[in-house]
């Protein structure tokens, strides 16, 4: 099949955590629809789990030393700055080794050292800003950067203006609003009644303690107002042991839960659910969007410049979402969740009001500009 699109040479650096790495897998099979000749290289940090996650979806990755500053004291602090040099220098080797058409980042540790040596080398960079907050590093990066694709309004107060384009967030395909078929089918899956009300708690690809200990509480407690809920809990795998053994001294509390430390069909387990219950995480809130789901999200205190807040509110402000505290959540998130899941006009209201939020062409609005960046031409 003949393509308007050149192949490419494509950098695409960044990771950490699953918000980072699905949109840049995104980016990167969108770009293989464009030309499938093009060559895309993933760069990221070592020992995270884009190390893990990008070969198994069939790219090729190499890992920087590079690592974050820890917020409290840390002897690893002390370390950082010769980890930064050596990604730096290794950043530089990778782009003279791989001669790149662009850079892309997506944000993560790794994307600052190979971003910025990119740069230096006047390789054209590309920075898709997944929060409504920037954080330093992106904002340091964008007064070079030759495009900044951002998921909300008001970016310029952290980009020159004219770089930025609204593309949102890219996500899984696979992430649409439910038919009556993907409903049966979930229910299936999880083994689940369709005739219930359902509730998917879900904290993120590396789990969430409040939301674990949110749940635990709530079970201990008889399960208060969802007698007939059945819950999807997504624990984390950091977390799996210790639920386990929840779990077994729980008993028969357990009867109507759903757990696991990793859900890999994320497209039933929002199709099944009434109401989730979620961090708000940039691709968190962007599948959410798309889903067209009914949300109570319990924002991170553990993030940058509190950006996770700043992305519930972006909903919340538009009645497309609901909004718990971290620090209120073992005491009042599972009764809001279960006042709500009862509550059909009001669930109904936020899903229209989520749906007309939601930005599905992302993917491919963002590999427009990258083409707009290097040059469309030839067959």
């Amino acid at each position: 099949m003949k393509t308007e699109n050149k192949a490419l040479r494509v950098i695409i650096s960044g990771g950490g955590t699953g918000g980072h790495i699905f949109p840049a897998l995104s980016i990167a099979g969108q770009l293989k629809e464009a030309n499938p000749d093009t060559e895309i290289l993933f760069v990221g940090a070592e020992g995270r789990m884009e190390m893990e996650k990008v070969p198994a979806a069939g790219y090729r990755i190499i890992g920087l030393p590079v690592a974050g500053l820890q917020r409290k004291f840390s002897l690893s602090n002390l370390a950082l700055p010769f980890k930064i040099l050596r990604s730096l220098r290794l950043a530089g080797k990778i782009i003279d080794g791989f001669r790149p058409d662009i850079a892309v980042g997506v944000g993560g540790y790794a994307s600052a050292p190979l971003l910025w040596s990119a740069g230096r080398k006047k390789i054209p960079t590309l920075i898709q800003e997944q929060n409504g907050y920037a954080g330093l590093t992106n904002r340091i990066l964008g007064k070079k950067a030759g495009r900044i694709c951002v998921a909300y309004d008001g970016m310029e107060r952290f980009f020159p203006a004219g770089k930025i384009v609204i593309t949102g967030n890219p996500i899984r395909k696979e992430i649409v609003p439910a038919t009556p078929q993907m409903k049966k089918e979930a229910a299936e899956y999880y083994g689940l009644d369709p005739e219930k009300k359902h509730i998917f708690v879900v904290g993120g690809s590396l789990g969430s303690r409040t939301l674990n200990n949110s749940m635990m509480k709530w079970i201990n407690d008889g399960c208060p107002g969802g007698e007939d809920v059945e819950v999807i809990w997504q624990c984390g795998k950091y977390y799996k042991s210790g639920i386990d053994a929840f779990a077994s001294e729980a008993g028969d509390r357990m009867k109507n839960i759903r757990y696991s430390d990793f859900i890999r069909r994320m497209d039933l387990a929002y199709a099944i659910a009434d109401v989730v219950i979620s961090r708000s995480g940039a691709s968190s809130v962007s599948e959410l969007c798309a889903a067209g789901k009914a949300v109570i999200f319990v924002p991170s205190p553990n993030v940058a410049e509190d950006h996770q807040t700043h992305n519930a509110m972006a909903l919340v402000r538009k009645d497309a979402a609901m909004m718990v505290k971290d620090a209120e959540a073992e005491q009042t998130l599972m009764a809001a969740a279960c006042s709500l899941v009862h509550d059909s006009a009001r669930c109904s209201t936020m899903e229209t009001n989520i749906s007309g939020m939601a930005r599905r062409n992302a993917s491919s609005d963002i590999v427009g500009e990258i083409y707009g960046l290097v040059g469309k031409t030839g067959k």
